[in-house]
């Protein structure tokens, strides 16, 4: 079992323990029902509820980990982990991985094998994502392993406190060694998945460095500040630099080079969700797009 603990100051007395954990610990509202109708909340060792009052020098003691079902099959597809603690797990997702089943796709995916992961070592986590690939996109991927984690991890993204960094392999130069594509990103009809940068879309930034030059090409490193579908797919290709093997936003036939498109999560910096300690991966380009490289670097 895990465990997460507060001690009571001051500010607590004479408070209810569910107007204290929301606005002093922070918790989200259906954490915090989730907590006490499970009876995970505890307080000095006791089950409490939602109105019991508290003291100056209280333990509030919340068990993390709650019995839990999802509808996915396990799956043995000898998932890559890059990290995992009792709060968060890490996986590198290789290309051509659909991330969460689908009536298309109902077997296969990043969400059976990490399912079998966690049935394999006697944990009964279910899959939570907190961030999300394309099928042919490859990298890395966050998964909270329970409702706190993932509560967390959440707040982080939304205060952009979470650094997703890519590299991509580009047809032509961008414009400067670095910079910034600040367009909006919307779908021109629902009948399509594709996006396009629209007047009245959402706001969209991503950030750029340039990592090497080719004589047909260019290797980018790729910062997310807001995370829209395709975002980065979309803007490159809106300036006139559609990535490698990209079939839905670009004209150029790369199949003789790559087979997906040259598009790979490589890094996350992320606050621990229970700690807050600062975090730093990164996950080695694939096979594919170095083979890419070196084609590129030779011309």
């Amino acid at each position: 079992m895990s465990f997460i603990t507060y001690k009571v100051g001051k500010e607590g007395q004479d408070v209810k323990i569910r107007d204290y954990m929301k606005e002093n610990l922070n918790l989200s509202g259906r954490f915090i029902r989730g907590s006490a109708m499970d009876r995970r909340l505890r307080v000095n060792g006791k089950e409490v509820k939602l109105n019991y009052k508290l003291q100056e020098d209280d333990v509030i003691e919340v068990t993390v980990n709650a019995e839990e079902s999802q509808n996915i099959e396990g799956e043995d597809l000898n998932i890559k982990v890059i990290y995992e603690d009792d709060d968060l797990l890490i996986v590198d997702k290789p290309p051509f991985m659909v991330v969460h089943p689908t009536k298309s796709h109902p077997m296969g995916t990043l969400a059976n094998g990490v399912i079998h992961h966690f049935r394999s070592n006697n944990d009964n986590s279910i899959v939570r994502l907190v961030s999300r690939l394309d099928r042919d996109t490859s990298g890395l991927i966050m998964i909270a392993k329970n409702q706190f984690s993932h509560m967390n991890l959440a707040k982080s993204m939304e205060k952009n406190l979470i650094k997703k960094s890519y590299l991509a392999i580009i047809h032509g130069n961008l414009e400067n060694q670095e910079g910034t594509i600040d367009l909006p990103i919307g779908r021109p009809t629902d009948e399509t998945i594709k996006r396009a940068v629209l007047e009245d879309g959402q706001r969209s930034i991503t950030h750029y460095k340039i990592k090497e030059s080719y004589k047909e090409g260019t290797l980018v490193e790729l910062v997310l500040e807001t995370g829209r579908t395709h975002q980065i797919r979309v803007h490159l290709s809106y300036v006139g630099c559609p990535i490698y093997g990209e079939q839905l936003y670009s004209d150029f036939n790369d199949e003789e080079l790559i087979s997906r498109q040259a598009l790979h999560a490589y890094a996350l910096t992320l606050p621990h969700p229970r700690s807050g300690e600062i975090l730093n991966f990164e996950s080695t380009l694939p096979e594919d797009m170095t083979k890419l490289i070196h084609n590129l670097q030779s011309k």
